[in-house]
Parts: structure tokens; sequence; C-alpha cells
């Protein structure tokens, strides 16, 4: 079978995971209002999870940097 050049392909694994039967409910519902698969919900949330998980520490770093080289003008601010 072939690609299209621009379509990667990627190793995908299987999981097994519990979740609440009310949850599961919910993602069922969703997944055929939207016409994907569980798996592409699950894989897509997952990936977002990441995301959000890593970007956290480097966005907190830089607004400790931006609160700590802007301290004079922020005690100015206040006064």
């Amino acid at each position: 079978m072939t690609t299209p050049d621009n379509v990667q392909c990627m190793a995908m694994i299987k999981i097994s995971s519990k979740v609440e039967e009310a949850e599961w409910r919910t993602l069922q519902a969703l997944a055929k209002e939207s016409h994907q698969s569980i798996s592409g919900l699950l894989t897509e949330a997952i990936g977002d999870f990441i995301r959000k998980r890593r970007l956290r520490p480097v966005v907190l770093s830089h607004l400790q940097d931006s609160i700590s080289d802007n301290q004079e003008m922020g005690r100015g601010l206040v006064e």
C-alpha cells in the first residue's frame, strides 16, 4: 500500500484503560456526532494533554523571568 507524500505513517500501539461509564457514553456520543473514531478522539486528547503539560513549565519560567526583569516598572505602577 502506498500513501501520498504529505501523509505520515505513525506506528500505533494498543492500550487498555478504565474510565467511568458516564464518560465513556459521552465519548461515544461525541465520536458519533463528530464522525470520528473513539481512537482518533483519544489520540487527539492525549496529544492535547501532553502539549499542555509540557508547555506550562516553559510558560511559567518565561513569566517569572518577565516579572523579575520588570520589577521596577511594577513598583512604579503600584505607586
